[in-house]
């Protein structure tokens, strides 16, 4: 039993001894609604006073018993909370409390369903890369490896319309779909793709035949772990040099990657060249391929070539060094 439930069962066994005193006072001894409840409160408290009124037998033994019984209840009460709070219960459910408003504030996040090992990866790679997430995961021992490492997570189904909206999948920028079995990644997608229809969606796939159902439920993109691990060792075989360096790169804790990053309609760099927008000086990133909107790709752009409205750059650089050059284009 969760930490609300057991809070909430306490409360409603302490009202109902209270309204079992008042009533029975009421009854036994003739007495109005106020002078009951007095009587109840401080027979239950335990202070000291005196009787409200002179007790008859049959209410002297009643308040026996109402004493016993409020004994037993704040005997309970001090029990529950003190294991709520040994357990960790009271701290866990503050901290989710916490989570709830800072989650509700959230915008163009990603959000992770599965914290399991891939899941793992990507969240480091998007804390390196300084971007904010929302980790999912209804495995108990999941949630328990990022406990206390000021991570946003949910407990919960990912499947889940209402654990997908308190993710905030209606404002977010993509979701990664990480769980262990194909139909469950599948079902995430369907209800990820109803909920947001412009959400990017990335989703592991284990089975070669599931890449067409993916892609009809709405998948942007499947990734086949048995193909990318593949072509690395592939890689690792015949260009040990190139794998190490993509390697190190992404392990590099600096957060030196490979980013995109699309030049808008009013981007004071639109219609500039590359040398013009003087980028390499300014953010310290370097552009090394250029996408059209039109698809068409232009590698190791030289610097008389023009910047248009929604191209893609495709640079090279540090988190911070992207971040400076996002605030330009």
């Amino acid at each position: 039993m969760d930490f609300k439930r057991r809070f909430l069962l306490l409360i409603l066994v302490l009202f109902a001894i209270f309204i079992f005193g008042t009533l029975g006072y009421e009854v036994i001894e003739g007495w109005n609604v106020l002078d009951s409840a007095f009587m109840t409160v401080i027979t239950l408290a335990t202070v000291g006073y005196g009787e409200t009124h002179p007790l008859s037998p049959i209410g002297r033994v009643f308040t026996i018993f109402l004493i016993l019984g409020g004994m037993g209840v704040v005997s309970y009460g001090v029990i529950t909370v003190t294991t709520l709070i040994a357990e960790g219960e009271l701290q866990r459910y503050l901290r989710r409390g916490k989570m709830e408003k800072e989650i509700e504030k959230l915008k163009d996040h990603y959000i992770i369903c599965g914290a399991g090992e891939i899941g793992t990866h990507i969240m480091i790679e998007l804390i390196d890369t300084k971007r904010k997430f929302v980790m999912i995961d209804r495995d108990a021992n999941n949630i328990k490896k990022i406990e206390g490492k000021d991570i946003l997570y949910i407990e919960g189904d990912a499947s889940s319309d209402s654990v997908l909206l308190s993710a905030g999948i209606e404002r977010a920028k993509g979701i990664f779909c990480t769980l262990p079995s194909d139909k469950d990644n599948l079902f995430v997608v369907l209800t990820a793709r109803e909920l947001n229809n412009k959400i990017r969606i990335v989703t592991k796939c284990i089975e070669d035949e599931s890449e067409q159902k993916f892609s009809r439920a709405g998948a942007n993109k499947t990734i086949s772990t048995n193909y990318i691990g593949g072509l690395r060792m592939a890689s690792e075989m015949i260009r040990p040099t190139v794998a190490t360096f993509l390697d190190t790169m992404l392990r590099d804790r600096k957060g030196i990657r490979f980013e995109e990053i699309t030049v808008k309609e009013n981007s004071k760099l639109s219609g500039k060249t590359l040398a013009e927008s003087d980028i390499l000086d300014k953010t310290g990133a370097i552009v090394v391929a250029i996408k059209s909107d039109k698809n068409e790709y232009i590698y190791n752009p030289r610097g008389n070539t023009k910047l248009n409205s929604l191209d893609t750059l495709i640079v090279l650089g540090e988190a911070e060094q992207i971040q400076r050059l996002e605030s330009i284009v």
